[in-house]
């Protein structure tokens, strides 16, 4: 299966050369289900832009009971004393359901405003993502790949003074998840552990990280494995009522498969535990619990799970269908019961 492919890094860059030269479009978007990313970037441009709550040329509108027409109004507003007003709109659903007043409007805004507008999900195909992206510039903050995370691990570490090995950020994102957040909780509560210690440890991790996402992950992944249907839709909805987003669920799933026919494969080829761990990019003692789940599928049907997996997070992100549903398609067909060939 082709690799999923990503501009974000291009888009960073983008964004962070308007925030050094000051010479910022019209409006931005900020959308994806890393909030991590959003918020960071979000906060990054209005601090560029001198903006916080006691600022006259500063106007944040929050939710779905927005009203366009209000917006547009303080959008065609003179700031005082300044070249810009700011205009932060998030968790509208604007991007998800459409506007065409707004959308209309961002045709040809005032030359003294600037939009940014934050937003977890949006449908590519309403007026407001268009008229966003050819106006102004927009980012998908989307959950980053374990060789990012790691980059990024080592890196906040570094600059709390203390090394970090590279088994111990890949255990670091086993017990945590992918979640930028919780890693970013976790650091500094491996930080303030390791005080007297330049260096962070597998076995301060052991000691200090909770159990996030991932060890309801392997517990789901048990019983998709164990072709228990009930039992896996049961966890996946324990997981949301936890407050879990679908598409990291979805994101988490995709990589247990993914590293699943990984290890089949590798084993298939006579590679010992090491090479497999080395390539697969996971710790040695979750090797054989990977090639213990990999058994009760063909390469055939991990191939076709990891397809799934993929279409359905397109038909989301194309508002063809809802997370919550397409998250759960995915678990009934990879549980359904039958025997691998």
């Amino acid at each position: 299966m082709a690799a999923k492919t990503s501009d974000f890094n291009v888009k960073q860059r983008q964004l962070n050369e308007d925030v050094s030269n000051g010479n910022f479009k019209p409006c931005y978007l900020l959308y994806g289900e890393e909030a991590y990313l959003r918020f960071q970037n979000r906060d990054k441009l209005l601090k560029a832009l001198s903006c916080d709550s006691s600022s006259m040329n500063f106007n944040r509108y929050k939710g779905k009971d927005i009203v366009p027409g209000e917006v547009i109004d303080m959008a065609e507003t003179m700031p005082f004393l300044a070249e810009k007003r700011v205009i932060l709109i998030e968790d509208s659903g604007l991007f998800k359901e459409g506007c065409p007043e707004l959308a209309e409007y961002l045709k040809s805004p005032a030359d003294t405003v600037i939009f940014i507008f934050v937003e977890q999900e949006l449908d590519k195909r309403k007026d407001m993502f268009k008229a966003v992206s050819k106006l102004g510039f927009e980012m998908e903050c989307e959950i980053q790949t374990e060789d990012t995370l790691y980059r990024w691990i080592k890196s906040r570490c570094a600059n709390e003074g203390k090394e970090i090995s590279p088994r111990a950020q890949a255990l670091l994102v086993e017990r945590v998840g992918t979640d930028m957040s919780n890693i970013a909780t976790e650091i500094e509560k491996l930080v303030c552990y390791c005080i007297d210690r330049p260096s962070i440890t597998e076995e301060d991790i052991e000691a200090v990280c909770a159990h996030y996402l991932t060890s309801r992950i392997f517990a789901m992944t048990d019983a998709i494995s164990e072709r228990n249907q009930r039992k896996a839709i049961e966890l996946y909805y324990d997981m949301l009522a936890l407050k879990e987003p679908p598409a990291k669920i979805l994101a988490m799933i995709t990589r247990q498969f993914n590293i699943m026919y990984q290890v089949k494969e590798l084993s298939d080829r006579g590679a010992d535990r090491s090479t497999i761990a080395g390539a697969a990019k996971i710790q040695p003692y979750f090797v054989q619990k990977y090639l213990n789940w990999a058994r009760g599928y063909s390469f055939g049907e991990l191939k076709d799970t990891l397809e799934m997996c993929a279409s359905q997070d397109e038909a989301v992100k194309t508002g063809r269908l809802d997370y919550v549903i397409a998250v759960e398609m995915v678990i009934v067909k990879c549980s359904r019961s039958g025997k691998a060939g």
